[in-house]
């Protein structure tokens, strides 16, 4: 009986011990699956344009969330550590520069630093610049003739404009333009600025809305930014027909360039895999997409040309602004303050 208790016990044990292995093994599995995991506020479709060149080259898997600038932002300053992350890509730079102020980045390596230029990437070089986008006045061109039009994104301000342009307040990509306009211009020209927003101009959901708005006659103008208009014109042109970019120029702010951020979490597992999504994103292989697909962004890397349908970089004129220290915690109270957001 003992016999036949103790062969119980070996063959309970093993068994056991194989169940054991197996959900260990299915464990490490399931915490394996996703590969590189990227939260993604760029436009969904560049994004996988992104990854799957970099998939395709590397054989490295790499999971997707999309979401919003700030929201991201938000998410990995409460996860902290312990943030599923690996890599955190935005359209905007306030977000990148809200999480390296949390000290949640790993210094971005040197070799893709060297692939952007410095004008596009922080000093500090926990982040890089990935891609760029242009502040525009989209207008109706059966309403405004070039005369007509704003010299400066601050004369949109006065009371001439009331009821005559629109802008989408509540997003990411219009408080980065203003967090240029604060930086550049100060916090009371930039109150008196959104006061003029506040009195003159009609809100909207997002630039795509705005531009429609302008195409459809409700406004004369929008402030976006400039890919709207080129990825509609791409398709049937249908929302942007009758719709023509201003291009303020003249480092006016309404000349802002907003660069893309992308960024390596500290607490990645898989640093050596992050750092090469970075590194292929930024290389000429990467940029390449932005140039031959459909995003209509602007590539930033060194020596890397953009779509040659979009006005060159370096004829806007723009302003230098400091990607690093847009204010966008100052910009929400202002724009709470004048009843915007």
């Amino acid at each position: 009986m003992n016999i036949a208790l103790n062969r119980f016990s070996r063959a309970f044990a093993l068994a056991a011990s194989l169940l054991s292995a197996t959900a260990l093994a299915g464990s490490a599995n399931a915490q394996g699956t996703e590969g590189l995991v990227v939260y993604n506020a760029q436009h969904e479709s560049l994004g996988r344009e992104w990854i799957d060149a970099f998939t395709k080259e590397t054989g490295i898997k790499v999971t997707m969330r999309q979401g919003g600038d700030m929201q991201f932002a938000n998410q990995i300053i409460q996860e902290g550590d312990a943030s599923p992350a690996d890599v955190f890509l935005t359209e905007n730079s306030p977000a990148m520069s809200l999480v390296d102020g949390a000290g949640l980045f790993a210094p971005v390596e040197k070799e893709t630093l060297d692939q952007v230029p410095d004008q596009y990437r922080p000093a500090d070089g926990m982040w890089t610049g990935i891609a760029a986008r242009t502040t525009v006045f989209a207008y109706d061109k059966t309403k405004l003739s070039e005369d007509k039009l704003p010299k400066s994104l601050l004369d949109l301000a006065d009371p001439a404009w009331k009821g005559r342009w629109g802008a989408a307040p509540a997003g990411a990509d219009f408080q980065a333009i203003v967090a240029a306009l604060l930086q550049l211009k100060g916090e009371d020209a930039t109150k008196a600025w959104l006061k003029g927003l506040k009195d003159n101009a009609t809100p909207y959901k997002g630039n795509s809305v705005a531009m429609k708005a302008v195409n459809a006659g409700e406004v004369e103008g929008a402030v976006i930014y400039h890919y709207y208009w080129f990825g509609d014109q791409a398709k049937t042109g249908e929302n942007s027909k009758n719709v023509g970019l201003h291009y303020f120029k003249n480092q006016d702010p309404g000349a802002f360039v907003s660069v893309s951020g992308g960024g390596v979490l500290k607490s990645t597992q898989h640093m050596k895999e992050a750092q090469a999504f970075l590194k292929f994103i930024t290389s000429k292989a990467g940029q390449a997409v932005l140039k031959d697909g459909t995003s209509y962004e602007y590539a930033v890397g060194k020596d890397a040309p953009s779509n040659d349908k979009l006005t060159p970089l370096a004829d806007l004129n723009a302003p230098k602004v400091e990607a690093s220290t847009l204010d966008s915690k100052k910009v929400v109270e202002l724009m709470t303050a004048a009843g915007l957001i």
